[in-house]
């Protein structure tokens, strides 16, 4: 309790010797939750000083060394308020403040969920419990880059959010989510600069997936980036998936959905309203399997083709997907 007190009270001790004397507390003693609350409070002290980067020091460190020990609601904690910090001591989007969030993000735990079990209480029990602490992860780790992707929008000149924070994200839900979100990953990859990660996640997706969820995954992922006009990421994605497949004994799905895919990127490359228009047509009973896919192709037909949509954005249910997103900045 003297200790605490210590950081308190007095004039603001060296951020050393406090990111020192808190790493012992954590690793040494193991008091997590005492160590959190001097983090938290010390941190404060040094942001209503004005001390920003004294307090991103302390902050970063803590969320590192909670995050080590598999404090995954404590690391979290300490990453959202450096995220915050970032925001209010105005700091640029540049490598050393782009740094910081690189090594904290490296350190949330990745902990592959067990693929066999036993059909009796234990096991179920061990099975409810890591799906569970994965989705904790996943929550606490959504939250710090979201708050960072927000921060580069504001700080780094991007409209959406620097493209390099959106694939960190992208990587670590698809990696780490107790069930597949592939919307929350297409929503980030495509704003991200890395359609051949966006590909290996999608194979990877491939090989879990129900039947019938691969080519539903395929055709979003191209939709989403061609309703941003990006043609050539769209391109690139299919080949890359084509490859990976390949290399991964995966079957590429030859459906009638992907087959509109392959035949819509063709026509997108020449001015072919009319084909575009027939290609919706024909391939209606596949594009009505997902809600989105009429909404995606207006806006589609909007940015490649001039065409007013039917369905504003803002109002259908693709808008509503969007505003679920929780504040990314571009929506």
């Amino acid at each position: 309790m003297a200790s605490r007190t210590r950081l308190r009270k007095g004039p603001l001790p060296s951020p050393q010797e406090t990111i020192e004397k808190l790493e012992k507390i954590v690793s040494d003693d193991g008091n997590y939750y005492g160590a959190q609350q001097m983090y938290k409070s010390t941190s404060a002290r040094y942001i209503a000083a004005e001390r920003f980067d004294e307090a991103l020091d302390i902050l970063q460190s803590g969320a590192v060394v909670q995050l080590k020990h598999g404090q995954t609601t404590c690391g979290g904690e300490l990453s959202l308020m450096l995220a915050e910090t970032l925001v209010k001591g105005k700091f640029p989007y540049n490598e050393e403040t782009l740094g910081r969030i690189k090594k904290i993000h490296e350190v949330f735990p990745r902990i592959p969920l067990p693929q066999q079990w036993e059909d009796d209480d234990e096991d179920m029990q061990k099975l409810s419990e890591a799906l569970g602490a994965a989705k904790i992860r996943v929550d606490a780790c959504s939250s710090f880059m979201k708050a960072a992707i927000r921060w580069s929008a504001e700080f780094g000149g991007f409209k959406h959010g620097s493209p390099e924070l959106h694939c960190m994200i992208a990587e670590y839900i698809s990696s780490e989510s107790p069930e597949p979100d592939m919307t929350r990953v297409t929503f980030h990859f495509v704003r991200g600069n890395q359609p051949e990660k966006f590909a290996s996640a999608i194979v990877n997706f491939m090989s879990k997936c129900y039947p019938g969820e691969d080519d539903v995954a395929i055709a979003r992922a191209v939709l989403t980036y061609l309703s941003q006009k990006n043609l050539r990421d769209a391109n690139k994605l299919i080949d890359e998936i084509k490859k990976k497949a390949e290399v991964d004994e995966i079957e590429f799905p030859d459906s009638e959905l992907v087959k509109f895919i392959i035949y819509l990127l063709q026509t997108l490359e020449r001015d072919a309203l009319p084909l575009f228009r027939m290609l919706r047509q024909n391939f209606k009973s596949s594009i009505d399997r997902e809600p989105t896919f009429e909404e995606l192709l207006d806006e589609i037909a909007e940015k490649f083709f001039g065409v007013r949509r039917r369905n504003p954005l803002q109002g259908g249910l693709f808008g509503d997907i969007f505003k679920m997103m929780e504040g990314v900045p571009g929506m």
